[in-house]
Order: C-alpha cells, then structure tokens, then sequence
C-alpha cells in the first residue's frame, strides 16, 4: 500500500503542522511531529497505526481537550490555538461531537435525557431538544428503547445512544476513539452500520480511530499516524 501526505483545506477540521511531545524523565517522547490533515463536511476518515502511536492524543487535540505544543487546529474555520479556554469550550460545544469506546452515558438518566442534556447546555429548550433526541434515537433503531435507563441497555444500544449523543447538536465535526471496540464483532457491525448511516445523513466530517481494518474500508479513505505525521492511502 502506498502513502502519501495531506492537502490542505478549511473544510470541517484542519491539523497544520501539529507537534507534541512528552517528558520521560530526562527524555521527550516525541508523539506528533508536524501533523498535517484535512477533512471535509461529509467525509468520513479511518485513523489507523500501532497502539501506542499517539491516535487519542491526535484526537484529544484535534477536539480541542489538549493544546498542541506547537502547530494550529482549525474547527468548522476556527483557529484554536490563541483561544483562550472558555472559547475553546464553546467552539467545541458548538461544532464538535466525540464518541469514547465506552459510553460514559450518565447512569441515573433515561436514553432520551442523555441525548436531551447536551442540548440544553447549548441552550436548546427542553421540548426542542427532546425532539431532536427522539428523532436521532429512533434512526438509530432505538425509539423504543428512548425511555429505558444505560443500565436496563444493551452494550450495542448504550454506544447507539452515545453516538446520538454525539450529534445532538449537530456537530460540523465528529471524532470518534474506537467507538466499537468493547464490543462483539457481530454487535459491532450493527452500530458501525448505524453510525455511518447517522454520519452520512449529518453531513458531519468525521474521522475514526479503529484498529479494525473491515471497518477502516468501508470508510472514504484511510489516514494513519506513522512517525509522528499523518499519511494517507492512495
């Protein structure tokens, strides 16, 4: 397979130049080493590479959770990095969906609630924003699971839930962190299924970490994280 570097583009989410590195005793561990990457609103990007390689770091500063050492994260055309934290909480509350590998769906709420809260944070009222949890609940197959609590859930149904979620706020870029990986390969398949449909429908631009290579092909391109930069299949 044959690897090439990014262009660039303003598009949904942009990486220029990303470094950062950590301290190991007297040592640096240098994670990223001038990241470049481009995705556009309706695209759909596989990240890839070893364990251990630095793709939830890739993320975390990609949603704006870490600031780079040096380099600049754009988000929905927003550079980040002179920010200060308060607008970087809101450019990602505003443009940013994350799906974690596990849920982290809040126990004492109902299905419908765990997608309605976010919402209301964003200041949606509250019958607005249940339509809009009802609406993504039941086109991931889970209208009638909307009033049942995470516990009373199946693990494929929780993560179905945590990626409306994700979305409730009709995010322009979506990142997900292994989303399927606590599950079997057969439950898997249905909510890897379920959110691509979800994805596509949203226009989200949304890139992927897997280590799953069924599910990185059936996405529109392959990104991986190799010595620090980001390369891309051709």
């Amino acid at each position: 397979m044959r690897w090439r570097r990014f262009a660039m583009s303003d598009d949904g989410l942009r990486l220029e130049n990303v470094r950062r590195s950590f301290k190991q005793g007297k040592d640096s561990l240098d994670v990223l080493q001038g990241a470049n990457m481009a995705i556009r609103g309706g695209e759909i990007v596989a990240l890839v590479g070893p364990s251990g390689a630095g793709k939830s770091t890739l993320l975390h500063i990609a949603g704006l959770l870490e600031k780079p050492d040096s380099g600049e994260v754009y988000l929905a055309g927003n550079a980040a990095g002179a920010l200060g934290e308060g607008e970087r909480t809101k450019l990602r509350r505003l443009h940013l969906g994350f799906v974690y590998q596990y849920h982290h769906l809040l126990p004492e709420f109902s299905a419908v609630e765990n997608v309605v809260l976010p919402q209301m944070i964003a200041g949606v009222s509250r019958s607005k924003a249940k339509l809009r949890a009802l609406d993504l609940l039941t086109r991931m197959g889970l209208a009638e699971r909307a009033e049942h609590r995470p516990g009373q859930l199946s693990g494929g149904e929780q993560q179905r839930v945590a990626i409306c979620r994700a979305l409730a706020n009709a995010p322009r870029v979506l990142l997900a962190d292994e989303p399927t990986g606590n599950l079997d390969p057969h439950t898997a398949e249905g909510v890897f299924d379920e959110l691509i449909k979800l994805v596509r429908g949203s226009g989200v631009a949304a890139l992927i970490a897997t280590h799953n290579p069924d599910l990185a092909r059936r996405m529109d391109r392959t990104v991986r994280l190799q010595d620090g930069l980001l390369v891309e299949a051709t």
